[in-house]
């Protein structure tokens, strides 16, 4: 089953030019990068698969020596690197690497995108590809699911998420076990280690308040007096939770400053089944007052997997006015607008907004609900 979950993903790989270039993938730690790779190496030969974990390889891949460099890759295709962001100047040496042996084909990893993303700019300028990973997108589980059983395993996608492991448990049990392991052993790991941050309970009380405002602008000065922290630090953590791959920052959508909101931010959960395992609720769907806030999740970051995994260069928003008409989404792609709003109950029968079709009366709107999801995200 894990050959056709990845199916599309190996198909991508193949299809790409690794000539004098480095793939950087970036995504949150177990969203299926090292799986993924193994399954790609499988069909590669002559390859060295190291992980940023081992100590002994940093004498070479931090030497910024070539002739260190020359004799730790002497030999082989393919360099792939787990984990590259725990290296001490990865890029510089990586760079090195693909100016002295264009016929390498190197790969590397990170799951936070810290020092992987500060370290691959300036170095690499010209020289990398980047991907960016989330957990399994529908558009990729459809491969193995028949129409019924996608519609029945909806509720699971939004109780209990995407990541791969999640998806290939069989036992509600299991899967909320394991989300729970993950929230506790991994979620933070990346953030503690920089920026002087030593306790989990201010990360985790605000990833709390924010999953209660899923959809919601967002005031850091409030989270900063029910934290009591300042607006600034609340800032910082929110920032790092980004990196962290934990958080989506939504920005609104204005081209008339005096009737929309311009500055406001929504934020979402990378993985609906993380966001409920950080406040314990796991029930289902109809014991629950926030479906519609996990429908509005779901619909986000799937639709964001499209865009990234089918190369969908697109601009993405909220919309609100002073009046307080809103609608969910908004995508610019080439100038053209399109609005979306997410609806839980298929029968909901919507208009857009007064004031947007008064600003906007080129753009097109849809509702999105249960029975027309699936054109929208896979």
């Amino acid at each position: 089953m894990a050959n056709y979950v990845y199916q599309h993903r190996l198909e991508q790989l193949n299809s790409l030019d690794f000539k004098g270039k480095v793939l950087v993938l970036y995504g949150p730690r177990r969203s299926g990068k090292t799986t993924l790779l193994k399954h790609f190496l499988a069909g590669c030969e002559n390859y060295l698969f190291i992980s940023g974990d081992d100590k002994d390889i940093h004498d070479y891949l931090s030497s910024e020596s070539l002739s260190k460099l020359t004799q730790f890759v002497a030999g082989y295709e393919w360099l792939v690197i787990d984990e590259a962001q725990k290296i001490k100047n990865i890029a510089a040496n990586l760079k090195l690497l693909v100016d002295h042996f264009p016929e390498l084909k190197i790969i590397v990893t990170g799951s936070s995108a810290f020092d992987l993303a500060n370290q691959m700019g300036e170095p690499l300028t010209g020289r990398k590809i980047s991907w960016q990973l989330f957990p399994l997108a529908q558009l990729e589980l459809q491969a193995i699911e028949t129409p019924q059983e996608t519609k029945t395993n909806l509720a699971q996608r939004l109780i209990y998420g995407s990541y791969p492991e999640v998806v290939l448990q069989e036992k509600v049990s299991d899967k909320r076990t394991y989300l729970q392991e993950l929230t506790r052993d991994y979620l933070y790991k990346d953030i503690l280690l920089l920026d002087g941050i030593r306790k989990t309970q201010q990360l985790e009380k605000l990833l709390q308040l924010l999953a209660f405002q899923i959809g919601k602008a967002v005031s850091l000065s409030e989270l900063g007096t029910q934290l009591g922290m300042s607006k600034d630090t609340v800032a910082r953590y929110i920032n790092l939770l980004e990196k962290a791959f934990v958080l989506i920052p939504l920005a609104a959508f204005s081209r008339n400053p005096r009737k929309e909101i311009s500055k406001s931010q929504h934020y979402y959960f990378y993985d609906t089944g993380i966001r409920n395992a950080l406040i314990n609720q796991f029930n289902e769907l109809q014991f629950r007052q926030d479906v519609g806030e996990l429908w509005e999740n779901y619909l986000v970051v799937e639709r964001l997997k499209k865009q990234s995994y089918l190369d969908l260069y697109t601009q993405n928003y909220f919309w609100r006015s002073y009046s307080q008409q809103e609608i969910d989404w908004v995508e610019n792609r080439d100038g053209k607008l399109t609005a979306y709003e997410f609806k839980w109950n298929p029968k909901a029968k919507t208009k857009a907004p007064s004031q947007w079709r008064e600003l906007y009366p080129e753009a097109d709107y849809q509702i999105i609900h249960p029975e027309n999801y699936l054109d929208f995200i896979c």
